[in-house]
């Protein structure tokens, strides 16, 4: 015993020794970040750089060997570049719901626990936030792999002349929670439109019959079940937590491999990483053959299209904005071309942003 414990502590002390070298390199990067804080500074650049993440990121995946997955490295240096940003200038980020939303987890999860955070009730409040200054960054969500895409979020890019800056591809997790955690004394549900739609089956198979009740999103749903003995909301773990909810049951969505695609909007336009996506928006002529004038620049130029989506203008009837996703940058010398003879057979073509692409 008294030879493990020698040992433990041998090993203890090695790596407290590699502790302190951690410290003493983190704050030698920290100072080449206020040298770097000095150059932006006076070339007036902005301080968040997508296109720096990303290939910090990349870097660290491919120095990684183990035994850390790359997802924990990864976890450890949103962190550090996220103090970095503090150094340099401290981020303020708009988010959609209330705290404890999946879009608030997803903020975090893009710009760490340095930065500052401010909710948003409506999709249209962190456009709002953002577009007034009063937000660098707006995270909202856009997609999601069972239900779809959310369209209020395509609708106010008619409008708004922010920027997609990044996207951030977060798997989801709903649990339902009341209360006391007693199904047996659920009488109502709340939560928001896709999430229901993600636990149809859980909630037929377990609860039918209940009444349903959509929220604005998860988190104002987790509130409103922590002022009911009777209601149950499906939301986030941390939801819970924050509203003293108990879970009744974990894990419900209908389809384990659920992910949310979320964009981040800004004034700023994201660099060229050579993983990137385009995001485009489209109002057509009304004529025979137009959509596929409208396609077939794609085609010429071997672009791969991620996503077409359609929206009322709600200028005319059945006059329609088209929204595009395609892997390349704004910048790429074809998807110059391709814009250019989009343009020719359209009203009106409005670039969105080009931005990193998130891999699942």
């Amino acid at each position: 015993m008294k030879n493990k414990k020698a040992e433990l502590q041998n090993i203890r002390k090695n790596i407290d020794r590699i502790d302190s070298q951690l410290v003493r390199l983190l704050n030698e990067r920290a100072k080449n970040v206020l040298k770097v804080k000095a150059v932006k500074t006076e070339g007036k650049m902005h301080f968040y750089a997508p296109h720096r993440e990303m290939e910090v990121y990349r870097r660290v995946g491919q120095m990684n060997k183990g035994p850390f997955p790359t997802s924990t490295l990864e976890a450890i240096f949103c962190e550090v570049m996220s103090g970095s940003l503090a150094l340099e200038s401290p981020l303020k980020i708009a988010y959609f719901g209330l705290a404890g939303s999946n879009t608030q987890i997803a903020a975090v999860q893009k710009f760490g626990s340095s930065s500052k955070y401010v909710s948003g009730s409506t999709l249209k409040d962190v456009f709002l936030e953002v577009e007034r200054g009063r937000a660098h960054y707006g995270v909202v969500p856009i997609e999601n792999s069972t239900e779809g895409v959310v369209f209020h979020t395509l609708d106010l890019f008619v409008e708004s002349d922010l920027r997609i800056c990044s996207e951030i591809l977060m798997p989801i997790s709903h649990t339902i929670m009341s209360k006391s955690g007693d199904i047996r004394k659920v009488k109502k549900i709340y939560s928001n439109a896709v999430a229901l739609g993600q636990c149809r089956i859980w909630l037929e198979a377990n609860l039918p019959g209940v009444k349903i009740i959509e929220s604005t999103s998860t988190s104002k749903a987790a509130q409103l079940a922590s002022k009911d003995e009777y209601a149950a909301a499906i939301a986030s773990d941390l939801a819970a937590k924050l509203n003293h909810l108990k879970p009744i049951a974990k894990r419900i969505e209908d389809m384990q491999d659920n992910y949310t695609r979320f964009l981040v909007i800004g004034k700023t336009n994201a660099e060229k990483t050579g993983k990137d996506k385009t995001s485009i928006m489209v109002s057509i002529k009304d004529k025979v053959g137009a959509l596929f004038t409208l396609l077939k620049p794609f085609e010429k130029q071997g672009f791969n299209l991620t996503s077409i989506e359609s929206r009322p203008s709600r200028k005319k009837a059945w006059d329609y904005y088209f929204f595009i996703d395609f892997l390349g940058h704004i910048d790429d010398p074809k998807t110059k071309r391709a814009i250019a003879e989009i343009e020719k057979a359209s009203l009106t073509v409005k670039v969105l942003g080009s931005y990193p692409r998130c891999e699942q």
